[in-house]
């Protein structure tokens, strides 16, 4: 392992560290805290909270100190995911391996987890208490709220939901998933780059990777729920077909869809070249995220 990989692996320690410790003290209120802690610990890439902590320090900036924000992104990731699961939505019964949210703790509560957990998410990055100049706090807060929202995540399930059972042609895919997926990923690495001061080169470098970068993870997801293996992956595959989902398989096929990750990832990495060897971390994490099969 090289000490770029080891410098990523000790963000993801460092996150899960965090994350494990973030509600420990909060007073009972029957399932909700088990029930958010059941989704927010039950694994993961931690993607967009690593990509946002080596960004930082790309930058010049400590990782150990935008953890609130790391710990934020991952937050509104895991509740996205809990309400994605849910029966007026994509209704699956398993994620990460293990009955979904709702299966565990009933609908209501599902819902109310995934609540907790985006304002959670923003009380942890405005306390006065990160230490971080005001100023960067309140512009990275922002980029994360717009990315969350209707003109990000938010926006892009709703062009899920609409486009089941409907022809979406790949212009449309495309903007599903800059906003479903995309915009989270893009917005860890540019509140990264805020948080810690870099320029304007930087944050439209680091932002420029992370978007080639999302679209080749949704691809690759596109592609294993065609071709990959269910206990491997920890959740059902053919969910798409399933719903009737037009996706960029089923409008370019297995063997263009392997071709656009490969040049999506290149190009990802072609970003980071202001950053020189300082990059090599999300250059692995790039190519290593293209060749996953889970």
């Amino acid at each position: 392992m090289s000490m770029a990989d080891s410098r990523l692996d000790a963000h993801r320690l460092r996150i899960e560290e965090w994350l494990r410790d973030c509600f420990r003290d909060r007073e009972p209120r029957g399932d909700l805290y088990d029930a958010m802690c059941y989704s927010l610990m039950a694994g993961g890439k931690r993607i967009r909270p690593v990509l946002l902590m080596e960004t930082c320090r790309m930058c010049g900036g400590d990782p150990e100190a935008v953890l609130p924000f790391a710990g934020a992104i991952e937050m509104i990731h895991t509740y996205s995911l809990i309400h994605d699961d849910l029966p007026c939505m994509d209704d699956d019964d398993l994620r990460r391996g293990r009955p979904t949210n709702h299966k565990v703790y009933g609908e209501a509560t599902a819902v109310l987890a995934g609540d907790a957990l985006l304002t959670a998410a923003f009380e942890f990055m405005l306390d006065p208490g990160t230490g971080l100049p005001p100023a960067r706090a309140l512009e990275a807060a922002g980029i994360l709220a717009r990315a969350a929202g209707g003109r990000g995540m938010v926006g892009g399930q709703v062009l899920d939901m609409a486009g089941e059972g409907h022809s979406l042609g790949i212009h449309e895919v495309e903007e599903l998933q800059r906003l479903k997926t995309g915009a989270l990923i893009a917005a860890a690495a540019e509140m990264g780059c805020v948080l810690a001061d870099g320029g304007m080169e930087q944050r439209q470098a680091a932002r420029l990777y992370a978007e080639r970068l999302g679209l080749a993870f949704q691809i690759q997801d596109d592609i294993l729920d065609v071709v990959g293996d269910e206990a491997t992956l920890g959740k059902p595959v053919g969910s798409d077909a399933k719903s009737e989902k037009n996706t960029f398989v089923t409008l370019k096929g297995l063997d263009v869809c392997r071709e656009l990750v490969a040049k999506l990832t290149q190009e990802a990495v072609e970003a980071l070249s202001c950053f020189g060897a300082e990059g090599d971390g999300l250059r692995w994490l790039a190519n290593s995220l293209a060749s996953r099969e889970k």
